[in-house]
């Protein structure tokens, strides 16, 4: 665990903790997602198209985390916004499924049946996270999901403008809603534990597609 997450032992503000921990440990914190050979280097066409191919798999699938997260909290404070994110993430699924279609066939890579595997294995351990029965993991997940979404979407942003598609307008909930909602809901430290745990294994997820991401642009320049 975190030193971050540790902090939840202490009564530490949910608010804080989540955002905290989507600074430390979410997707913009991976040097991978800032790196010149992903966003503009003389692959970033096929590295971008690895990469918004990888995230459909995660995420461009119903039902997805927030649909999940849904159906197993009874908080009325999160209603409003779990809805808003189911409807939000059938936009952002159309829109990667587009730019999936623009971006052509998956990049031949070594290793492709292992890296498969292993990306489907994020996708099954983000699936039965999101189906805890645990109070305030599913909603945890979710409230990640989407406060790292915006470190995700500028990345897709810019493979939709090398692949000649417009990039909607985000649909998800801003930051801000996000975080004060984590803060109306974190009624116990029970909750604001599980709400800790299932934003930390969502974005230990995402870090796992980053390496592998990365990996595979490697095995790609030595290939």
């Amino acid at each position: 665990m975190s030193a971050i997450a540790k902090h939840t032992a202490n009564g530490a503000n949910a608010t804080n903790l989540v955002a905290a921990l989507v600074r430390a440990e979410g997707s913009s914190s991976h040097a991978y997602t800032g790196s010149f050979e992903l966003l503009a280097g003389k692959h970033a066409s096929r590295n971008l198209a690895d990469a918004v191919h990888h995230i459909c798999i995660l995420h461009g699938r119903h039902p997805g985390v927030a649909d999940h997260a849904a159906n197993r909290t009874t908080h009325d404070d999160a209603r409003s916004w779990l809805i808003d994110t189911v409807d939000g993430f059938i936009r952002e699924r159309t829109f990667l499924t587009r730019l999936v279609v623009a971006a052509g066939p998956l990049p031949s890579t070594p290793a492709q049946s292992e890296a498969e595997a292993a990306v489907n294995g994020q996708r099954h351990a983000i699936d039965m996270l999101a189906q805890s029965d645990r109070a305030g993991c599913a909603l945890g997940a979710a409230l990640a999901l989407v406060l790292d979404w915006h470190a995700i979407r500028g990345i897709v942003d810019v493979a939709a403008g090398r692949f000649g598609i417009e990039a909607p307008t985000i649909a998800m909930p801003s930051v801000q809603e996000t975080v004060d909602l984590a803060n109306k809901v974190a009624t116990s430290l029970p909750v604001e534990r599980a709400m800790s745990f299932g934003a930390q294994q969502l974005l230990a997820q995402h870090r796992g597609l980053w390496d592998l991401l990365e990996a595979r642009q490697l095995a790609r320049s030595d290939y």
